[in-house]
């Protein structure tokens, strides 16, 4: 979880730095009218890291098989308003949920990692798988839509 923990503390340190140095454009602008924006793509890992840190909790001491509850992504991302927020908002609620985030992860009791949940369609995963798939799915956004230019996604 060491890994983990350092990998979404490099993304709480650099992404705003990555952020900082686009223009307003780059980051408001949606490559096709029902994709996302920069700006937007950054609300989406905060909606995540909300529903996130609820269930690296509650998988800790519910009864198993926890039962992940999925959340409809495009509208969260509409209803939070992202695109017309701040960048310094998102930035900064980017970076204090995934501080919590990453104080859960160091604290998980290595008992608590082999802990199940049903991730849908009762595809049961550990809470280490889920919190490794919380980073990859992070990286995944900041890799393939955030850090590149001119991209369709």
């Amino acid at each position: 979880m060491q890994k983990v923990a350092e990998g979404i503390s490099h993304w709480i340190k650099t992404l705003p730095e990555e952020y900082n140095s686009m223009s307003e454009e780059e980051i408001s602008n949606r490559p096709l009218p029902n994709n996302w924006s920069k700006k937007e793509i950054l609300g989406h890992l905060c909606d995540s890291a909300i529903n996130n840190i609820e269930r690296f909790i509650k998988i800790q001491y519910e009864e198993q098989v926890y039962v992940i509850q999925s959340y409809n992504q495009d509208q969260w991302v509409t209803v939070q308003n992202y695109q017309d927020r701040t960048l310094d908002e998102i930035v900064n609620l980017f970076q204090t949920l995934n501080k919590q985030i990453v104080n859960i992860v160091k604290n998980v009791p290595n008992e608590k990692l082999s802990n199940l949940c049903d991730i849908g369609n009762n595809q049961h995963k550990t809470l280490e798988w889920l919190i490794q798939d919380y980073l990859g799915h992070m990286e995944h956004h900041i890799h393939n839509q955030i850090l590149i230019e001119n991209s369709d996604f």
